[in-house]
């Protein structure tokens, strides 16, 4: 029977798998980007249904739509990073700000079609321009994430578990 991997294995091997902080900010980014927007899609869905806790945000009778969201997310982590915050070696801010990348852009691109034609269109045929816009940018942000070592890693590390048994 296989041992039992140790917290410590497993964060070590995660660690050695990049060859720099911003291959792990690649892969971040882009989990986090699909991430977000699956759960936005499920949101999005669940508010229009009036199923679930969720309601659309309306202060004042004025609809804040998410792509609000995204893009403070986007000023903020470019502000970060233009000032050098989170983009040295693997570090909590590093992470925080690729996470922060990926959802922001999962939500701007997901209302790609009401800042393309500056109407509120989520619902019809035109809204198929923010699914477009976000299978293309995700696929960007898969190719750019499997540069990274990670699992082949892993699969080192559970061959030495196997062979230890």
């Amino acid at each position: 029977m296989a041992r039992a991997l140790q917290r410590g294995e497993l964060r070590s091997a995660y660690e050695r798998s990049f060859a720099s902080g911003a291959e792990e900010r690649r892969l971040i980014g882009a989990i986090a980007f699909a991430t977000t927007f699956g759960l936005t899609r499920l949101i999005t869905h669940a508010i229009r249904d009036g199923r679930g806790p969720f309601r659309n945000i309306t202060p004042g009778g004025r609809h804040i739509h998410h792509m609000t969201f995204g893009i403070s997310g986007l000023i903020v982590v470019g502000w970060a990073w233009l000032n050098e915050i989170g983009i040295g070696g693997p570090s909590g801010a590093s992470r925080t700000t690729a996470t922060v990348y990926g959802a922001g852009a999962a939500l701007t691109l997901d209302e790609f079609a009401l800042w393309l034609n500056l109407q509120d269109d989520y619902w019809t045929k035109q809204g198929r321009e923010s699914i477009d816009a976000v299978v293309g940018f995700g696929s960007l942000l898969t190719i750019a994430a499997t540069g990274h070592r990670t699992a082949a890693e892993l699969l080192r590390l559970g061959r030495r578990a196997l062979r230890e048994t």
